[in-house]
This record gives structure tokens, C-alpha cells and sequence, in this order.
């Protein structure tokens, strides 16, 4: 045990000073993050190493606008899920990246991420590709919300609810007793009575093209592109670092396990992405 965590410290170390060097050649770069640079704060990823689900792939936007025992589903599971996603802090890799932006070496920081954990280590040049799981739409009216002010109605709704047994899922989701989800009382506007959801892109949906062109219009004035904890098997992320390649961009990724850019990647690396991040930036940064 302990020779395998000297070999870890030397891979990070190495992989560090390997990153570092790449860096080191960009005056403007374009980063791309996903769900394993928030896995640290303690927020479940979606894949494996392969690249391939770990567990039943996330509801769709179709399903829950159609299905009313889905949208039922959905709310109770985030209401049990909320409280511990957002509890969740930024780690060593979020303030890493935050390092960076304020040497003015990036271009933007797009996120597949919904959990914000960017903004509140302190980056501002955040462009959340899919979104953000704090802020509620109405799909009648358009009103907006908070979150946490929706998680005080769902209480005082749902008086005394709660399942016997709750794990922590991805995105604030939680795998319940689905016999629990029956006594759920789900919320809907109080301005019109319309079905409320997560201002996030859902599978099923489309990035918004505004948000889309402000993030191709960051990449095409960077001079390369680094990729931090995605397995990019999401078409949306992917497409940035196809059309790098496409443009000649140099593209680092920083990933453990399989992505779907391996074979366009100029480097890659599969250590632990915030140790790899802090070290290698706090030289450059330095």
C-alpha cells in the first residue's frame, strides 16, 4: 500500500511538471471541464474509467415533460438529493483553474458541470454549457427561482416525507425506494401552475445557441485547448475539441480513463485532476 501511494505521488508529480511545460507554450487558452474535476467535492460522476455508464442514464426532457409519475419521480429524488449537492464546496481543482484565470490565460472556462462549484471558488470567464442546478424555470410563465427557496416549499408540502434509504446521485439526484416516490407531493408554479425544472439542459435538449456561439467565439481566440475531467461522450463537450482538432489547436486532456478525443489529444494525461492542476499551475502561475 504504502509503495503504491509513493508511485501515485510520482505519477502526479510527473504529470504535473508534463502539464506545466504544455502550458507554459499558451498565451490563451480554452478550458473545458466535467464531471470528474467535481467528483473530489464529493458529487458522483455518471462513468466509468470506459467511458461507459455507471448507472441508468439521467432522465429526459421529453420524459419528464410528458410523464407525470417522471416529473413525480424526478422532484422527489431531487428534493432527497439536494441538501448534500448543494453542500458541496469547490476542491483543489476548481481553485487551481481560478489561479489560472487570474493570470489572464484563459479564454473562458466552459463547464459541462450544473453545480456552480467554479463560480464559487472564485472564477468569473464561467460559461455553464448546460446550465445551472440552483436556478428553477417555470416552463409556462418563464419565472425564475432559487433552488434552496423551492427546497423550503417542497418541506412545507411534503410534511414529514422522507424515504427509508437515500444514496447520493449525480447532478443532486438520489437513488430512493421508488414505493417512497407515491406519497410525493411535486411542486409547481405559484405564479401560473406550470411544471417547474431545473434550469439545465436535460438529455433530450440542445444547448442554447447564444450560450454555444459566446463559447465557440472563446475558443477560436485561444491558441489551445485543455480538457479537465470529462470523458467528452457527450456530444455537446466533444464538438469543441473536434472542431480544435479541425482548427489545428493543440488539445490537452487531463482525464482518468477513456475519452471520446483520445486519438486527437496531443497529450494526455490520467492522473487525479485537481492534484494535477494545483501543481502544475501554482508553478505556472508562479
Amino acid at each position: 500500500m504504502q509503495e503504491s501511494f509513493r508511485e501515485s505521488q510520482s505519477d502526479t508529480a510527473a504529470d504535473a511538471h508534463v502539464l506545466r511545460g504544455w502550458l507554459d507554450r499558451f498565451e490563451r487558452v480554452f478550458v473545458l471541464t466535467g464531471a470528474g474535476i467535481s467528483t473530489a467535492s464529493g458529487i458522483p460522476d455518471y462513468r466509468d474509467i470506459d467511458g461507459a455508464w455507471k448507472r441508468s442514464p439521467p432522465v429526459t426532457y421529453q420524459a419528464f415533460i410528458a410523464d407525470s409519475a417522471t416529473y413525480r419521480r424526478y422532484w422527489a429524488r431531487s428534493f432527497v438529493g439536494w441538501p448534500g449537492f448543494s453542500a458541496a464546496q469547490p476542491n483543489v481543482g476548481h481553485r487551481a483553474l481560478k489561479v489560472f484565470e487570474d493570470t489572464g490565460r484563459i479564454t473562458a472556462l466552459v463547464t459541462q458541470n450544473v453545480d456552480a462549484l467554479h463560480q464559487r471558488a472564485g472564477s468569473r470567464e464561467v460559461i455553464d454549457l448546460h446550465g445551472r442546478l440552483d436556478q428553477i424555470a417555470c416552463l409556462g410563465c418563464g419565472d425564475l427561482q432559487h433552488r434552496q427557496s423551492l427546497q423550503i416549499r417542497l418541506i412545507v408540502s411534503n410534511p414529514g416525507w422522507r424515504p427509508r434509504e437515500a444514496m447520493a446521485a449525480p447532478d443532486g439526484d438520489a437513488d430512493i425506494d421508488p414505493a417512497a416516490v407515491a406519497g410525493f407531493e411535486p411542486p409547481y408554479c405559484a405564479l401560473c401552475g406550470g411544471m417547474l425544472k431545473p434550469d439545465v439542459v436535460f438529455f433530450g435538449e440542445n444547448v442554447p445557441r447564444a450560450r454555444y456561439a459566446q463559447a465557440v467565439a472563446a475558443m477560436q481566440a485561444a491558441d489551445a485547448i485543455l480538457v479537465v475531467g470529462s470523458s467528452l461522450m457527450v456530444y455537446s463537450g466533444f464538438r469543441f475539441v473536434r472542431t480544435a482538432h479541425e482548427s489545428r489547436l493543440p488539445i490537452a486532456i487531463l482525464n482518468r480513463g477513456h475519452t471520446r478525443a483520445d486519438a486527437l489529444a496531443d497529450l494526455k494525461l490520467e492522473s487525479d485532476c485537481g492534484e494535477v492542476l494545483a501543481a502544475a499551475i501554482a508553478a505556472t502561475a508562479g
